[in-house]
């Protein structure tokens, strides 16, 4: 059945019934902070200075919960799960255990989707706002002076203000494109037909994401990205294990090419790329980056500016051009990760509610890619620590027990280290991998060493098994060698002695 993308449904994810609170705030003069976006970023920070005693009102256009919770992690890693069970299901024969007739029910998984939303939606919703002292408004917002906004036609006053509203999917200006009703993040979750074909624009970890999860649910899909390999941020090794395991999805992977026009083909598609060849398909997935919201703001009557990209430029506390206007999230053009909203919301409203002076961390933010195998990384990647000579230690799973009794020993584990055998980097593939690189992050932010991980005792088998074992062989190739070699054979010989004599 082919698939028609000219009649896709427009998101099936209704937005938040709310009411508005009052704008007037309650000393009558002005808010003590103005956060205009009601995601993740904005979420924390009103939070973060209500629980300081200040008045906050926070303004959300749309929905509150912003991307993650409507459109990002919440409905992604639910049609993951979804797609990775029918996979499991699948091979499960490599256990001795056969099941027969495996078929998707799509309606069902997409229920799935957002029965999952609506489950977390009440955490980010106005009434959890309210209970924590947040004032909120369903309105849109425009800087009218560096200490004013307009809201909903009326005039607010601030002493500060934090911009928190985040990034959309960039629609490349390909011929045709727009005529195919191309889907992003943003509307892809309103699916309520499986794509036969399903063209997805872009490699990076949207577009292996929701690639490897369409595979698994029964689409035939292909990815065609720019550059030379998939997950062009994340360590090559590990962007080849992805690429494998894709492959054996039956994901066709197109690298060094792109899309030059599109243009229809009967009631379905075809893309022409670069190269003279074509790739027939029914509906197309865009995932080739993100830009800041930040046209419709007036940013630049409140003195605030854009770098050469478009982001809000700030300092390394958050702080903007204009001393009372923080931004925190996805416009700021640091790494567009829910965790890194979150963290730079709060810190961004301590540091303006309470004058502090603290430091925005973004040399230790993880990143995870949601695929199987997982992919998750902190710190210096391999290429950065080949470049500057730094000391890689690697263990492939192979190594790992409970990778072998799982039979899911296509990954490895990498500590990158400096020179005195600090933990600057790190990236792990496999099951779990997400929830095994805290303690990697932890040494990285705090200067761990090898050593350090390598003491600490580890619970068996589990997957943090490869980190714990990287930093034992460090630590083993460090006492075999040099310096500390020699030392230990005297004190070996010492003791020897000492023992004889007795």
């Amino acid at each position: 059945m082919t698939f028609d993308v000219a009649t896709l449904p427009e998101p099936a994810l209704n937005p938040s019934h709310w009411e508005s609170d009052d704008l007037i705030p309650p000393d009558g003069s002005a808010w003590d902070l103005l956060v205009i976006g009601g995601g993740t970023a904005g979420l924390v920070a009103a939070k973060t200075a209500a629980g300081f005693g200040a008045s906050v009102l926070l303004i959300e256009r749309d929905r509150i919960g912003g991307d993650c919770l409507w459109t990002g992690c919440v409905p992604s890693k639910a049609l993951l799960s979804a797609a990775h069970a029918a996979h499991d299901a699948r091979t499960s024969t490599r256990y001795g255990i056969h099941v027969d007739g495996v078929t998707v029910d799509f309606p069902a998984v997409m229920a799935h989707v957002r029965r999952a939303i609506a489950t977390i939606e009440p955490t980010d919703s106005p009434a959890a706002m309210r209970a924590a002292g947040v004032s909120a408004a369903h309105a849109s917002a425009r800087f009218t002076s560096p200490q004013a906004a307009i809201v909903d036609g009326h005039q607010v006053q601030f002493r500060q203000a934090l911009v928190a509203t985040g990034a959309a999917p960039v629609m490349p200006p390909i011929p045709g494109l727009a005529d195919a009703a191309p889907l992003t993040n943003e509307s892809v979750f309103g699916l309520t037909q499986l794509p036969g074909r399903l063209l997805v624009l872009g490699g990076g970890s949207i577009g292996c994401e929701l690639g490897q999860a369409f595979a698994r649910l029964g689409s035939r899909v292909r990815i065609v990205e720019a550059a030379e390999r998939l997950l062009v941020r994340e360590d090559a090794d590990a962007a080849a294990l992805v690429t494998q395991a894709l492959a054996g999805d039956g994901v066709e992977v197109r690298t060094g090419v792109a899309v030059t026009a599109v243009r229809p083909d009967g009631s379905a598609w075809v893309a022409e790329l670069d190269d003279g060849t074509e790739i027939g398909f029914d509906a197309v997935l865009v995932a080739v980056g993100r830009r800041p919201r930040t046209s419709s703001l007036g940013l630049d009557v409140a003195g605030v500016e854009l770098d050469e990209r478009g982001f809000v430029r700030v300092d390394a506390r958050l702080r903007t051009t204009n001393p009372r206007i923080w931004a925190a999230g996805d416009l700021t053009g640091h790494p567009q990760f829910t965790h890194t909203a979150g963290v730079h919301g709060s810190l961004a409203a301590s540091n303006a509610v309470l004058g502090l002076r603290r430091r925005a961390d973004v040399a230790s933010l993880p990143r995870v890619t949601f695929t199987q195998p997982e992919v998750a990384g902190v710190g210096v990647s391999l290429e950065r620590a080949r470049a500057l000579g730094l000391t890689m230690r690697t263990l492939g799973h192979v190594e790992v027990d409970r990778a072998i009794t799982e039979q899911q020993t296509a990954g490895f584990s990498r500590l990158v280290l400096d020179g005195k055998g600090r933990v600057v980097g790190a990236t792990i593939v496999g099951p779990r991998a997400g929830e095994s690189l805290p303690e990697a992050v932890l040494a990285a932010r705090h200067g761990l060493r090898a050593r350090d991980l390598a003491a600490s005792t580890h619970a068996y088998p589990t997957y943090s098994d490869g980190l714990w074992k990287a930093a034992i062989a460090q630590v083993q190739a460090q006492l075999t060698g040099g310096v500390t070699r020699r030392a230990t054979q005297a004190l070996t010989s010492v003791r020897r002695l000492t023992l004889r004599s007795r």
